[in-house]
């Protein structure tokens, strides 16, 4: 983690205490270990990069990190260590008023929970999420995405009609 044109220019930048240039470095080095599925140094990267924009005032991108290191750990497959990520996020986007970034990590969330088999509040997560996605103006990939945690109810009368 100590070498290479990233580790470089982030021992630079933190060298020199420029907070913000060494959160961008550490970020970008975050998402490098993620293409390669190196989910330990991705995961050290991430927290640097958390560190360096609440040092640096940088709010909406220490929350967005906050968002992305919840995404990280259900990449990893720990989606129950995601959760405190996830509602960092949604707390401090709803504080500066960071609806995408909300959307955004309601979404994680959601998403978590359901991989935890917490169907019924990602369910509800999915909601929120597809209402702060829409009022923000979000892509329609991250709306589709949204829409698809809220699943498909069948009434009962139908399941048995189906045979199910």
């Amino acid at each position: 983690m100590r070498h290479g044109e990233l580790a470089t220019a982030y021992l630079d930048a933190e060298r020199l205490a420029d907070h913000r240039r060494a959160g961008v470095v550490a970020a970008e080095a975050m998402d490098r270990a993620v293409g390669d599925a190196a989910w330990w140094p991705a995961d050290v990267w991430a927290h640097r990069a958390l560190w360096h924009f609440e040092r640096a005032e940088m709010t909406l991108a220490a929350t967005r990190q906050a968002r992305r290191i919840g995404d990280l750990r259900v990449a990893a497959g720990d989606p129950g260590s995601a959760r405190r990520y996830y509602a960092e996020a949604i707390d401090e986007a709803r504080d500066i008023g960071a609806e995408h970034e909300q959307g955004l990590a309601a979404f994680g969330l959601g998403r978590a929970l359901l991989d935890l088999g917490e169907v019924t509040q990602a369910r509800r997560l999915a909601g929120a999420a597809v209402t702060l996605l829409e009022r923000s103006g979000a892509s329609n990939e991250e709306l589709v995405g949204a829409r698809g945690l809220l699943g498909t109810e069948l009434r009962v009368s139908e399941a048995h009609e189906d045979g199910g």
